[in-house]
């Protein structure tokens, strides 16, 4: 009896299962049936009190605190988002929120790609036209990193944030004399005399090197001249001075008029407060939702093809630089 009992109990939970499998199918398959009739929305980005207010945190007004972390890159990640979107993104929820007065950056970066740097100094400047926005510049916010504070409308320095470091790098591999060590040859067939110019295979025509290097200084140019109309300083007085890729200190900084003041988040939250002119407001951190989806779905396909899941933290280390391509970025930070 006890057996029939238990085989009875067998099959109900069987049928359960394929049930519930049956149920979750259905559902997935109606999910995936809307989303393809529908363009999917961005999801908003969370927010994190940091700091409350006397007043209704609620309801009352607000600062938001927008990180901007690592090298600058419109590379997408795995959700499709880059740090171009992402940060364009936080801005533009943060000036359609009527409860959000003022806008901190938080700026920890050694600079990125030169398009990508603009783009968001670009957004960067629109928003501060709108709210107040305050750079707040953490460790580092040097070269591509201080070309996006030149956005805001006044800027923070820790005592010992490395910054400054204006200037354009642009860098190739020569490797010509190693491959005919080992006897390979390269054939290359080209369109034009300047359409492998900074292949490693073979060493620059004088002709490419002066080509190459009036790229690098255009973009160097517009560097500057960003740095003097938001700083107030000469072209010349910079060109002649800091502007030949050092870098300097956060008092430095001060001293060479690049940023306002030195201090602390807190003292940039403040800032950012006396600007907006609301003496009590909380300060919000936007962050991320978190993916529930994304660690199963990499789990599922490490599975499914290759029986191991590898995690590559390299580009957290170094950054990771393609050649050939320009750079705001310090040259001891270019491997």
């Amino acid at each position: 009896m006890r057996k029939q009992v238990l085989g009875f109990l067998g099959v109900a939970a069987l049928g359960v299962l394929v049930l519930s499998l049956m149920a979750n199918v259905l559902l997935s398959g109606m999910l995936f049936g809307k989303k393809a009739d529908h363009v999917q929305e961005p999801d908003r980005f969370q927010q994190l009190l940091v700091q409350s207010a006397a007043s209704d945190a609620a309801h009352g007004p607000r600062i938001a605190q927008i990180d901007l972390t690592g090298v600058i890159s419109s590379d997408e990640d795995g959700r499709g988002s880059s740090l171009v979107t992402e940060t364009k993104r936080a801005l533009e929820q943060a000036l359609a929120d009527p409860r959000i007065k003022g806008i901190v950056l938080r700026i920890d970066s050694p600079g990125g790609e030169v398009t990508a740097s603009d783009t968001i100094y670009h957004a960067v400047k629109q928003a501060n036209e709108r709210k107040p926005v305050v750079v707040y510049m953490d460790s580092m916010a040097a070269s591509g990193g201080y070309y996006v504070a030149c956005g805001a409308r006044k800027v923070v320095a820790n005592v010992n944030t490395w910054t400054g470091s204006i200037g354009v790098i642009i860098q190739s591999f020569g490797y010509g004399s190693a491959m005919e060590k080992i006897g390979l040859t390269k054939r290359v067939f080209r369109s034009g005399v300047f359409k492998d110019s900074l292949s490693g295979h073979r060493e620059m025509t004088p002709e490419e090197n002066t080509y190459t290097q009036g790229l690098v200084m255009q973009t160097y140019e517009r560097f500057v001249g960003i740095v003097s109309e938001a700083r107030g300083i000469p072209v010349e007085a910079l060109k002649n001075g800091i502007a030949d890729g050092r870098i300097i200190s956060g008092a430095d900084a001060v001293d060479l008029k690049l940023v306002d003041r030195t201090g602390y988040l807190e003292d940039a939250w403040q800032a950012a407060r006396e600007l907006a002119g609301v003496s009590d407001a909380a300060v919000v951190k936007y962050t991320r939702p978190a993916p529930l989806i994304s660690l199963p779905s990499i789990l599922s396909k490490a599975s499914l093809e290759t029986q191991r899941l590898e995690i590559d933290i390299a580009d957290r280390l170094l950054p990771r630089l393609r050649a050939g391509q320009c750079y705001l970025l310090p040259e001891s930070l270019v491997p």
